[in-house]
């Protein structure tokens, strides 16, 4: 395994734990659910924008299904969440940070591996944002809300953003961890300066602006 794809794994892999822990503590918190649900719905949406993008990719199976790792971490981060929901289901904040780095990575990583797979420069940052909201989309259906990619939050538009800084440099050589790291940095600052001074994305003309709007 070269340096490169030793780090795209492990970028991966942390997303994937990242987005884990959030949709089990979304269960924990929103949901009530059981053992099984917490861990289902923590797997959910660790792993369901990675199916998503390999399935458009023709990368089949999916690496979810052909290497162990990502079914062991996403289930590993299910159950920290379950053991710690106690401690974490009265809190906002742990949810919004572990979302924001899920999508972050994975922004990165699924528009790396996109380009890696011949994909285009417009196609491969479409499938870097897919990769980060699809799973987080899935766990919002199944707790029944809107899913927040669809609501006025800075959610797509960041993961687009960190996607394009990992995708243009490569398309001029310039392609490595450096980018890689800088585009999940920038993706995960948007996000949480969006959260924090509720930041939205623009609304059409006439539409509310109480966050109920449909966005990007």
């Amino acid at each position: 395994m070269t340096t490169a794809s030793a780090t795209a794994l492990v970028l991966d892999l942390a997303g994937t734990f990242a987005f884990a822990l959030n949709g089990a503590l979304t269960a924990v918190r929103a949901a009530r659910l059981d053992i099984v649900g917490v861990i289902t719905l923590g797997m959910i949406t660790a792993l369901g924008g990675g199916i998503l993008r390999d399935v458009l990719l023709g990368a089949l199976p999916p690496s979810t299904f052909s290497d162990w790792r990502y079914l062991v971490v996403a289930a590993v981060g299910g159950l920290v969440a379950f053991g710690l929901s106690r401690q974490l289901e009265r809190l906002a904040t742990p949810i919004t940070v572990f979302d924001a780095l899920g999508l972050s990575l994975f922004a990165v990583t699924g528009a790396g591996k996109a380009l890696a797979l011949g994909a285009g420069v417009g196609q491969s940052i479409l499938l870097g944002a897919i990769t980060a909201v699809g799973g987080g989309t899935i766990r919002d259906v199944l707790v029944r809300r809107i899913p927040t990619v669809l609501r006025s939050e800075l959610y797509a538009i960041p993961a687009l953003v960190g996607a394009a800084i990992v995708v243009v440099p490569a398309r001029f050589g310039l392609g490595g961890l450096v980018w890689a790291l800088v585009g999940a940095g920038v993706c995960l600052a948007i996000r949480l300066l969006g959260v924090r001074f509720r930041l939205e994305a623009p609304h059409p003309p006439g539409g509310k602006s109480d966050g109920d709007a449909p966005a990007s």
